[in-house]
């Protein structure tokens, strides 16, 4: 604590005193989680209008607006962090890593440099070597922490695309995109959203993509690759959004090897697979590529936001972040890791502490026991589903789960049952020109428990989508 002639300033107390009322709020929800409903009721949603308000020309004590977040704000939180949440590929958040993430944002650190934050930068460096053999990727991968996958696919992306224009004798952080040699860019026809956002801001528009057909699954269909070149880039998928499948990775990998193309593995929650011996199988190959990105808050279930940027080529991911670090004179380099140098960000908060606390409390068999566990999960729902009438649509081989009614009608009342039930809520998608209920198994809380409530919940939700139409409000 901060001392001056042995007592504490008054702003320590009233800051102390705060984290107190905080602590207190987070214990009542807490207790509360696995009781409310998962997705909050309308009439909680209503309340949030009490933040409405024009700006106030007056202050507010501390203490009343940790009260307004509170009363107000927590009713109207989804319940993520209970077990019975499948939306989209949201994870929930270890107890330790939520705890340090307390301390942590009291040191309230700039990870940006060594000088700024001495502590994260060996926690970065510490994370970075772990990361390396949990992947079984080559000693000097370097690698940045950002926002999420939208930052890391990007952060990939232009290292690879800067590297294969430098290969061609073309400087993208002098010379700029215009008149540079054309780079091909090679993926999936199922690669998701945030790596066509980040090929149109590196200047690589979706028009020019060279598209592979998927199988059934969303697989990228190996003999249909182009023949790759030296100024390939290609993306890879390492766990499908809707479906979990993997691209063939080892015979892609293989293939751009051969002819020193860069290989970018969107593995945002998949490419965890690679930690555990019962799915490595979908992960085998991975370690070949040029970049790979991955979310921490995903699969690992560290607190949000903890988005990672793999790299073999450090200099390359460097090169690609920091187009002219002589230009800021006043940044003092260091000879220790300056985090700054891998991200696009300069300030940023400490996400590896969050990250070190998960690895380090999850150890290398607690990791792989939470990617098990989370497909065993999935596995025991679509099977409980399938007993009760439901079709599964995909092979489940990780952790998401495609279901239908039967009918696209059925399929989508059902699932508007589900989410206005608060018993558990999953998000909706397309498969095939149909709509269908997508299932992500993400949280470490989910119990077999879960599961069988969750399925109770789908079953009801059916009978009441037959019996009447869909409630818009409860």
């Amino acid at each position: 604590m901060n001392v001056e002639h042995g007592t504490r300033k008054p702003d320590d107390d009233e800051l102390i005193s705060l984290l107190q009322q905080a602590h207190g709020y987070a214990i009542e929800y807490i207790d509360s989680i696995a009781h409310r409903p998962v997705f909050p009721l309308a009439t909680d949603i209503a309340g949030l209008t009490a933040f409405d308000e024009t700006l106030p020309d007056q202050p507010c004590t501390a203490a009343a607006l940790l009260e307004s977040l509170h009363v107000i704000g927590s009713p109207a939180t989804v319940a993520q962090t209970g077990g019975r949440y499948f939306g989209f590929v949201n994870g929930s958040t270890r107890s330790a890593a939520l705890a340090a993430r307390w301390l942590v944002d009291v040191w309230d650190q700039n990870s940006a440099l060594y000088i700024m934050s001495p502590v994260v930068s060996e926690l970065e460096r510490i994370c970075e070597r772990w990361l390396t053999e949990l992947f079984g990727l080559p000693d000097d991968t370097a690698l940045g922490l950002v926002g999420g996958s939208s930052a890391s696919n990007f952060c990939g992306l232009a290292a690879g695309r800067n590297e294969l224009l430098r290969r061609c004798g073309w400087d993208v952080n002098t010379k700029g995109l215009f008149g540079a040699p054309e780079i091909r860019v090679v993926t999936g026809e199922q690669a998701h959203a945030t790596v066509f956002k980040a090929l149109a801001l590196l200047g690589l528009g979706k028009e020019r993509v060279e598209i592979v057909p998927t199988d059934n699954q969303g697989r990228m269909l190996g003999p249909d690759l182009p023949a790759l070149d030296d100024r390939t880039l290609v993306i890879a998928q390492a766990g499908n959004v809707n479906t979990g499948a993997f691209d063939p990775l080892e015979e892609i990998c293989e293939q751009a090897r051969a002819v020193n193309a860069w290989v970018h593995i969107d593995g945002a929650f998949g490419l965890w697979a690679g930690a555990s011996r019962a799915s490595y199988h979908l992960y085998r190959g991975a370690e070949q590529a040029d970049s790979w990105s991955a979310d921490a808050h995903k699969t690992l279930n560290a607190p949000y936001d903890c988005g990672i940027i793999l790299c073999r080529h450090r200099e390359a991911l460097i090169n690609a972040m920091q187009a002219d670090q002589a230009s800021a004179s006043y940044i003092q380099w260091s000879e220790h890791r300056d985090g700054m140098l891998y991200t696009p960000d300069m300030s940023r908060r400490a996400r590896a502490a969050d990250l070190w606390v998960t690895i380090k409390h999850l150890g290398k068999l607690g990791i792989e026991n939470l990617v098990d566990q989370l497909c065993r999960r999935a596995q025991e729902f679509a099977e409980k589903l399938l007993d009760q009438g439901f079709e599964i649509l995909n092979e489940v081989v990780f952790n998401q789960i495609l279901v239908s009614c039967g009918n696209p009608e059925l399929t989508v009342s059902t699932l508007e049952q589900i989410q206005v039930s608060g018993e558990c809520w999953c998000g909706g998608t397309t498969w095939n020109g149909d709509p269908v209920i997508r299932i992500s198994v993400c949280s470490w809380k989910t119990t077999s428990g879960d599961v069988d409530r969750s399925v109770r919940a789908f079953v009801d939700a059916r009978q009441r989508a037959r019996r009447e139409p869909a409630q818009q409000d409860r």
